[in-house]
This record gives C-alpha cells, sequence and structure tokens, in this order.
C-alpha cells in the first residue's frame, strides 16, 4: 500500500507542465467550464455518457501532450514528437468533434456572450475566411499540406530549436485539426448554410490519407538521418537516430490512414442516417396520404 502510493507521489512530477502555457490552460479551462455548463443548463436535452466522455478524452489527451513532461520527450525524440502530433492533429480533435460539442458550448456560454459573438462573426471578416477554409478541398490541402510543411527537414530543424515556432507548429497542428474534423464528421444538419455534401468529404478523407501514408512510408524507407535536430538537442533515450526516425515514420503512416477511414465511416453513417425518413416525415406522409 505505502509503496503504490509512493510510486503515484513520484509520478506526479511527470504531469506537471514541462514549459508552462497559459494560453493552453485557459482555453482548456474556458472550454471545460463552458462544457459542463451548458450539459447542466435548464431544459438542456439528455447527451448520456459517452459523447461527453469523448469530447473530455480529447481535450484531456491534447492537453496532456502540451502540458506535462510528455512536451520534453517530444522535444528530444522524433517518434514521441510525431505521437505528438497525431493526438493533436487527428486523435484529440476527433474525439472532441465526434460528440457533436456545439450545441453544448454555445448553451455555455452567457446569454450576452452569445448576441456580441453573433453580431461579431456576422459583420467582422470572421464569418467569410471560416467558409473559405471549410471548403472542403482548401480544408484537405490544409490538412495534409501541414504535416508536409512542418516535416520538411529544414523547417522542422528551426522550429524545433525555437520556442515562437515550436508553439506556432503545434498551434497550428491543434487548430487546423478541430476545423478539418469539424468539417468531416459534423452532420450536414448541424452545419446549416455551410453545409457540404458527404462525397467531398470522402474524397477529401481518401486523398489526405494516402498522401499521409506516402510521407510515412517515405520516411521510414529512406535510408538517411533526416531530422538531425535531434541528435544536437540530445535524445531521451539511447536509440539509433535511424530507428527513431523509423517509428516516427510509422507513426505518420500508419495512424493517420486509419483516422482517414474511421472518418470516412462516420461520414458513410451520417449519409445513411439522413437518407432515412424521419418519423416525422413518415407521419406527415401517411397523413397526406390519408
Amino acid at each position: 500500500m505505502i509503496s503504490s502510493a509512493a510510486g503515484v507521489v513520484s509520478f506526479l512530477p511527470y504531469l506537471a507542465p514541462w514549459e508552462f502555457s497559459p494560453t493552453v490552460a485557459l482555453v482548456c479551462a474556458v472550454t471545460v467550464v463552458l462544457y459542463i455548463r451548458g450539459l447542466c443548463a435548464p431544459g438542456a436535452p439528455p447527451s448520456g455518457f459517452w459523447r461527453p466522455f469523448s469530447f473530455l478524452l480529447g481535450l484531456a489527451l491534447t492537453y496532456g501532450v502540451l502540458q506535462t513532461y510528455f512536451d520534453f520527450l517530444s522535444q528530444h525524440m522524433f517518434w514521441v514528437h510525431r505521437l505528438q502530433h497525431l493526438v493533436l492533429h487527428h486523435v484529440g480533435p476527433f474525439l472532441m468533434i465526434l460528440a457533436a460539442p456545439g450545441p453544448v458550448l454555445r448553451r455555455g456560454l452567457p446569454p450576452a456572450s452569445r448576441s456580441v459573438l453573433d453580431r461579431l462573426w456576422r459583420r467582422s471578416g470572421v464569418g467569410p475566411l471560416f467558409a473559405w477554409v471549410q471548403n472542403p478541398y482548401i480544408a484537405g490541402f490544409l490538412f495534409v499540406g501541414l504535416v508536409y510543411f512542418w516535416l520538411t527537414p529544414s523547417i522542422h530543424f528551426t522550429a524545433m530549436l525555437d520556442a515562437n515556432r515550436y508553439r506556432l507548429m503545434n498551434w497550428s497542428m491543434a487548430v487546423d485539426g478541430v476545423f478539418f474534423w469539424w468539417l468531416m464528421l459534423t452532420p450536414r444538419a448541424a452545419q446549416g448554410s455551410a453545409a457540404i455534401n458527404y462525397a467531398p468529404r470522402i474524397v477529401v478523407l481518401a486523398v489526405t490519407g494516402f498522401l499521409q501514408l506516402a510521407l510515412g512510408a517515405f520516411i521510414v524507407m529512406d535510408h538517411r538521418v533526416l531530422f538531425t535536430v535531434y541528435g544536437i538537442c540530445g535524445r531521451a533515450w539511447a536509440i539509433s537516430p535511424l530507428t527513431d526516425q523509423q517509428i516516427g515514420g510509422c507513426l505518420t503512416w500508419i495512424p493517420p490512414s486509419m483516422m482517414s477511414l474511421l472518418g470516412a465511416l462516420v461520414v458513410i453513417h451520417h449519409a445513411l442516417h439522413d437518407s432515412e425518413p424521419s418519423a416525422a416525415q413518415v407521419r406527415s406522409a401517411a397523413a397526406a396520404t390519408a
């Protein structure tokens, strides 16, 4: 009993931020508060267990890879860095958007702030810019383009050594992941006037999955050390640079392709669900027939 408690206490320092980011902490805390307020708001429909679990798990994973000892390891091991970006760009946003959190977060906002945000959305350039970014082909280009951009060896080298570029890299992956998976996984009815047909989503998921597969395969099969910055920073574990690179390449190759496949299955589910007449439509058709 004493040894297990000591083990927990000795593990706690690894949960502390390696480099504390007030922005990450504030964004995550505000998001949790808004989500819980939305769940507990008067008149809110029952949410069940899995949606809140999925949303909070995705947010916790995103926070964990940015604000724990994991972030230190990602700066000293290429394969841990690729795992970090897998969570930021794929797993975390996928789980959060799969929970359909939009209505819940909106209910969590104070009523006055909802109207202010609505006016800003309509009158500023945010709405048109968001609509442009949410074009499925532009979204797909940005989604896979950022992966290629940050894994260009010369760009990756400077990003890992410059604190500002490092933060920009991580933030761009996280934000782009949320935008992309919102576009891919949200049912058409919940997207309003910006609704995107399901067929283009399947095409985008197939192309982005293939391009990430190709990049990961190239990294695995190339026998040169492409990412030399980890030798300069010092690796956290004593493994060869090529082994580190090959494991990271596998994480760039296989899991993102699987996430694209899972996304396609969700899109197909939405398409089949939308094609089924709702109960209200059935009753209306029956009444009209009668």
